[in-house]
């Protein structure tokens, strides 16, 4: 872009001249409209690894604009005071702005591959492989016909800090990543957790201004968000959380999606790592993982071929919680490493696991025995099945502190939340109003009939350290509870109905010669 354009472009963007800001119902249209470009063309699971990095072109583009407006009517119209580094959050190169691709007709994803790789290395300590490895180039795929379809849609809005403010932005962007783990179901499990369930683990964790938080599964980053509502929400200065944010993310194109939504939602200073966390942390000090206030996770479950051989000499110490878990079970290999990642003194720790953890024999059963008898475990929370996308297995949050309340050493609590839930044909859902009732359960810290009880840990190792809730916490029973008899009946019925149904169907389709 010449000077002579980028003062045009530049002029559009000033105050005195900035369209109406996007509400956010416009934003989620706009968004979703894109993927919408999309279909036929690339699979819905494959939707993010495009969409997100043109959207954050546009938006870093509008805002590199923006700051440019500014600077230019502070100097007095002065362009190379506006270009000054100290004027932009973000270096982008000459020939890299969002319009300079805009301008080709041919060939555009491989300008659109050259511009992102010329921001990322002109921003090395924040935009490094940011943009993932989508495949821009390849026609077969994506023609340049599609690309610039897409290029014109997402240029008929502009994503300027004043059309679109930086929470607004952040949330549109949570919506997304929601919308796409909605078409993509199974995939989803692999980097999406619904928010409710975020909200839970982070209430209960209850961050505090300045406290360090690590997610070693981080997916999109929806954990780390939520700490910085949560601190928000109570009043607290999310600033205090810039530099104290720490995630770590085996997949490319995931951990690039949690940068962008960190990012996204004004967070100025974090660190995100795509790496492989339980063969190679990437926090640490010498011979020493760092160790966080906080340690929250969603990892995948019962994770297979995760590394096990390495773990009995492992470097970190984590094979001292209790041994080596099974090859074909990671669920207690995340627990150690969380533990060893969490402070002596204010450390806690919330990971959902699979319910099959509590209870399995065998090595797991050494090392939550391990656990159990440090006094690490403080609540064990079940959740009611098919929450989560990709499994319909009911699902745990196991609540650790490494520095336990005095009236509550020897003690678990535990919350049977099977029943708390909305059903949905697909999904089931927990709703805000269960969330809240589990952590009510968790603050009350008391015995609640059918919901909660707190158990001597001597109880727990007369069953043999079995953490398998309904030991502990039969559900209530409502005496709703169906009788074979009355099972069969309803099965009759049912099928009664079908038929009935399907006849009326075929006498339908007859008066239009249609025959089945």
């Amino acid at each position: 872009m010449t000077e002579d354009e980028a003062r045009a472009a530049a002029l559009t963007l000033l105050p005195r001249g900035g369209s109406e800001p996007l509400t956010p119902a416009e934003l989620e249209q706009y968004l979703a409209s894109a993927a919408d470009l999309l279909r036929g063309s690339i699979d819905q699971a494959d939707f993010k690894a495009y969409i997100f990095p043109l959207m954050f072109f546009k938006r870093i583009s509008d805002v590199y604009l923006e700051e440019y407006a500014q600077a230019l009517d502070e100097s007095g119209g002065d362009h190379e005071f506006a270009l000054f580094a100290e004027n932009h959050r973000f270096a982008i190169p000459e020939g890299s702005l969002w319009d300079d691709v805009r301008n080709h007709t041919e060939n555009i994803g491989t300008a659109l591959q050259t511009a992102f790789r010329e921001i990322e290395k002109a921003n090395p300590e924040t935009l490094y492989g940011i943009f993932g490895n989508a495949s821009w180039t390849n026609k077969d795929k994506l023609p340049d016909r599609k690309l610039a379809d897409l290029i014109e849609h997402f240029s008929s809005k502009m994503l300027t800090n004043a059309a679109v403010p930086p929470d607004v932005f952040g949330n549109a962007y949570e919506y997304l990543i929601k919308r796409f783990a909605d078409q993509s179901n199974k995939k989803a499990g692999e980097y999406y957790t619904p928010r409710s369930v975020i909200g839970l683990l982070v209430n209960i964790l209850n961050p505090t201004e300045g406290e360090t938080v690590y997610d070693p599964a981080c997916g999109t980053g929806g954990m780390l968000i939520e700490v910085i509502e949560h601190v928000k929400d109570a009043g607290g200065s999310p600033k205090t959380l810039w530099g104290k944010l720490y995630g770590q993310e085996k997949v490319l194109t995931t951990s690039a999606i949690a940068r962008m939504n960190l990012l996204l939602h004004g967070v100025e200073d974090f660190k995100i790592i795509r790496e492989d966390t339980l063969r190679a942390p990437a926090f640490y000090t010498g011979n020493n993982l760092a160790q966080f206030d906080c340690v929250v996770a969603n990892p995948p479950f019962s994770l297979k071929n995760w590394g096990e051989p390495e773990w009995a000499s492992d470097k970190w110490g984590r094979n001292a919680l209790g041994g080596v878990p099974p090859k074909g079970y990671a669920d207690w290999a995340w627990v150690q490493h969380m533990l060893t990642s969490a402070k002596p003194q204010t450390g806690r720790v919330a990971v959902v696991l699979p319910q099959g953890a509590l209870f399995r024999q065998g090595a797991e059963a050494r090392i939550r025995t391990h656990v159990l008898k440090s006094n690490f475990v403080d609540a064990v929370i079940g959740l009611a099945p098919n929450l989560f996308y990709g499994t319909g297995l009911a699902a745990c949050v196991l609540i650790l502190r490494m520095s336990k309340q005095p009236d509550e050493k020897g003690k678990v609590l535990f919350i049977n939340g099977e029943d708390l839930f909305r059903r949905g044909r697909n999904q089931n859902t927990l709703e805000p109003e269960h969330a809240q009732e589990l952590l009510d359960a968790y603050e009350l810290y008391s015995d609640i009939e059918g919901r909660a009880r707190v158990v001597d840990l001597d109880e727990i190792a007369g069953n043999d350290y079995n953490l398998n809730i309904p030991l502990y916490v039969a559900p209530l029973d409502t005496g709703e509870e169906l009788t074979l008899t009355d099972a069969l009946a309803n099965l009759e019925t049912a099928h009664a109905e079908a038929t009935k149904t399907r006849a009326a169907l075929e006498a339908e389709l007859a008066k239009w010669g249609v025959s089945v």
